[in-house]
């Protein structure tokens, strides 16, 4: 049978004559064959059945943990932000791992759903070895052998997928957390960190413009002691022990305490290698104290300078910025106790840098080491390092080197101690203990004595460190 007319004629013709048998289990069925001009409906007999079409499902890709550079080949998984079954897009933050040298936050190359998770926390993960399966969207998605990890080499696209430059704004894993709890959109926060990075006190004080919230008083001034209960007044009476009652025995304490190995992982491995190699190195000492009443005096002209500016102005970027009155260049450490223990980041050239611009840095990495953000590149390249001991306590000490550097010094802490004054009297001085240690194998003790006294006068006298500043 051939019939000839409209496309709608022929849609409405075919919709209500033949509807009730598509609902049959078996049909006989007209396939249509249409031609421009003329639509034919050719009949034959033929068994069909109901069918049910699926959405095909993408890939699943083994993401693998790819090369972090510095000789990595092992990394401690500190934080999952992500579970089996949730959704990720590009960019997204998988987890954060730990090496010995740095932490980095790992972000998904794919747009897919997590189907599986090959660590736990505090796992050791392997580089070059899955990290999370992740079905794909679509088949239009990488294929699992382009990701295999041939060569330690990290690729520009895996390098990118992990530092996120340019593509997201810059913030670590706890800020972001931070301004998600808060209902805050990051791209409305302006960061005050290094190119742009939004920083926690810059979440804080968005909020504070945004609410006028004030912190709340210290939660141990709230705390009142019940008042006593009203007790009728009555004479006391006198107790008298009876003979036959046994006096009573306290009991003994029962520890439940229970010790426990912990493998060393993370920065505490890297420390053991550092710290083996330092033994090596023959430790020459050298010890004096510093006059800083003049120091003091100055910073406390500055200090509300440096704190209109939004940063904090400690002694220690004048520390800093005299111990690269040396050389040509200088990426000067400094020790910090951060909660993943002992990490030394470093100021970059600091030969380049104004005394303002190192306090601005230190405050960055301060801000870093807290929150446990401190990368590959803060914390390799130092040439010097000063250990800031003094602010836990502590007037001398013996710091150990660095390896490949060649020379350490350790701040005791400041004290107001008397001290004679060119006319013979005693006066109120601020002094601080400097230890220095040197590798004698290439300094001696005359070259360190002569640094330290040229390190100690410009302390002394501040006015000739500026007058000597290039």
């Amino acid at each position: 049978m051939t019939v000839r007319g409209s496309f709608p004629v022929i849609r409405r013709l075919v919709s209500v004559q033949h509807l009730h048998k598509w609902c049959s289990s078996r049909v006989q069925k007209a396939p249509l064959v249409y031609t421009p001009l003329s639509y034919n409906v050719s009949v034959i007999h033929q068994h069909r059945f109901f069918r049910t079409s699926y959405a095909a499902a993408g890939p699943i890709l083994q993401f693998k943990l790819s090369d972090i550079g510095e000789g990595i080949m092992e990394v401690t998984v500190k934080e999952w932000y992500v579970k089996e079954g949730d959704r990720v897009s590009q960019f997204d933050s998988i987890c954060e791992v730990q090496s010995d040298k740095a932490s980095v936050t790992i972000t998904s190359r794919y747009d897919g759903v997590i189907r599986k998770l090959y660590y736990d926390i505090d796992s050791i993960a392997l580089v070059g070895k899955p990290l999370v399966d992740i079905e794909t969207d679509g088949a239009g998605e990488q294929t699992p052998d382009q990701d295999v990890m041939e060569t330690p080499t990290v690729s520009l696209e895996e390098h990118t997928h992990q530092e996120i430059k340019g593509h997201k704004t810059q913030a670590t894993p706890a800020v972001r957390r931070l301004a998600m709890e808060n209902n805050i959109k990051l791209s409305e926060v302006v960061g005050t960190g290094k190119d742009g990075r939004i920083l926690k006190e810059d979440i804080l004080n968005f909020i504070a413009r945004q609410t006028g919230a004030i912190l709340p008083p210290s939660p141990f001034h709230e705390i009142q002691p019940p008042p006593p209960a009203p007790a009728a007044v009555a004479k006391p009476k006198e107790i008298r022990p009876s003979p036959s009652i046994p006096a009573p025995v306290a009991p003994r304490p029962v520890f439940t305490g229970k010790d426990h190995t912990e493998p060393l992982k993370g920065f505490h491995k890297a420390m053991v290698k550092t710290m083996s190699a330092a033994l090596k190195i023959p430790h020459f000492g050298y010890k004096d104290e510093v006059d800083l009443t003049q120091l003091v005096r100055l910073r406390s002209e500055l200090k509300g300078v440096s704190e209109s500016r939004g940063v904090k102005l400690s002694y220690m970027p004048f520390f800093i910025k005299v111990t690269s009155s040396y050389l040509a260049a200088h990426n000067i450490g400094l020790a910090m106790d951060t909660p993943q223990g002992l990490l030394v980041p470093n100021v970059k050239n600091v030969q380049m840098l104004s005394v303002f611009e190192i306090a601005v840095e230190l405050n960055r990495l301060q801000s870093l080491g807290a929150a446990g953000q401190l990368g590959t590149a803060e914390l390799t390249g130092g040439t010097f390092t000063l250990s800031n001991i003094g602010s836990i306590g502590g007037t001398y000490a013996k710091p150990v080197i660095l390896p490949p550097e060649v020379a350490i010094g350790a701040l005791g802490k400041l004290q107001v101690l008397p001290r004679f004054n060119a006319k013979d009297e005693v006066v109120k001085a601020h002094i601080m203990n400097i230890s220095w240690s040197a590798d004698h194998r290439i300094i001696d003790g005359a070259t360190m004595c002569r640094f330290s006294n040229l390190w100690k006068s410009y302390l002394e006298n501040p006015g000739s460190m500026v007058l000597d500043l290039k």
